[in-house]
């Protein structure tokens, strides 16, 4: 079986429910969007957020789809920085319980906090404070750590830290791993474009996006023009077009993923786990289809609850969608 390691910032996800979209105003924050924030603008989200629903889940968009990839029985690790503190201490159990391993630094300071604010049609915003997460380097990856992996999974956000980004993904290249890079969030690619692009360009085999992300790499509108820009420096290229499912271009076949009907709640992870269900039918073998459905099925069942990871209702039906499919 293949083994998949995922490298990103070591998140812990704060789950806030709004009552509307004003504090998203207030906070500077566009709606949808990832923003990096400093200690103070996540003390001041808390401030203003001390009375609303909360929850503490451990996040990160790769550590999010190794979580997923855990609970679908794939042999996982996951590699970050965390603090020495509480966070970090609830990120490294986390990882445990789900039978991931935990490859973590750790530092002096704080654990990285995404504090994501979801809004009343299940739209996330996430206020990200990467705190020890920011401080990974890529001197710090041996590549003995890289043995014995099949496939690298690794996030767009970490691209703001371009000396990472680039040794990481040398590095699995080095070691004969294939690479699986999901572009994150619209903003990210916007300011780091040119440098992105060569990336792909090099480094990558397998790339995310979803309609914003996939304009915002290639200028084009319609996402069928974007897919095929993507398609031209990669092995696989992946758009996803929410509620009209998602665009994959393999072998110079286009795919069209047909969407699993659901009632969104709260779209965080539904990207990840989207992640998580195609590279799952993509290594073993279940053709571009069913790959695709699987990547629908799981992003489904996520955004049906608050948070990221699938309850085990929802995974034990997923695993006999699984076997329905054909053997492995």
């Amino acid at each position: 079986m293949a083994k998949i390691i995922g490298i990103g910032s070591a998140l812990t996800d704060l789950l806030i429910k709004l009552e509307n979209d004003q504090l998203l105003d207030e906070l500077k924050l566009p709606k949808g969007s990832m923003t990096l924030v400093d200690a103070q603008i996540k003390d001041m989200i808390a401030n203003k957020t001390f009375h609303l629903e909360k929850e503490l889940v451990s996040g990160g968009s790769a550590a999010n789809t190794i979580h997923g990839l855990a609970k679908l029985g794939m042999q996982t690790a996951f590699w970050g920085k965390v603090g020495n503190d509480a966070t970090g201490d609830f990120f490294y159990s986390d990882l445990e319980k789900s039978s991931i391993q935990p490859m973590l630094i750790r530092t002096s300071t704080d654990s990285g906090i995404a504090s994501t604010l979801i809004s009343l049609d299940g739209e996330r915003t996430f206020g990200t404070y990467l705190g020890a997460s920011v401080e990974l380097s890529g001197d710090e990856l041996d590549e003995k750590n890289l043995e014995g992996f099949d496939i690298l999974h690794i996030e767009g956000y970490i691209v703001y830290n371009h000396d990472l980004l680039e040794a990481v993904l040398r590095k699995a290249k080095q070691a004969g791993l294939m690479i699986s890079l999901d572009l994150a969030s619209y903003n990210v690619v916007e300011d780091n474009l040119d440098f992105l692009k060569d990336m792909v360009a090099r480094y990558v085999d397998i790339v995310f996006a979803n309609e914003e992300e996939s304009r915002a790499f290639t200028a084009k509108a319609d996402p069928l023009e974007a897919l095929h820009i993507l398609a031209e420096n990669t092995e696989l290229a992946v758009v996803k077009v929410g509620r009209n499912g998602s665009l994959v271009m393999f072998e110079d076949t286009l795919y069209k993923i047909p969407p699993v009907p659901t009632t969104a709640i709260d779209t965080t992870g539904a990207g990840d786990l989207y992640a998580s269900g195609f590279l799952y039918g993509f290594i073993n073998n279940l053709g571009i289809m069913n790959a695709g459905y699987l990547g629908s099925l799981m992003a489904s069942k996520v955004i049906e609850i608050y948070g990221a990871k699938i309850p085990e209702t929802s995974i034990a039906f997923i695993r006999k969608e699984i076997a329905s499919l054909g053997s492995i």
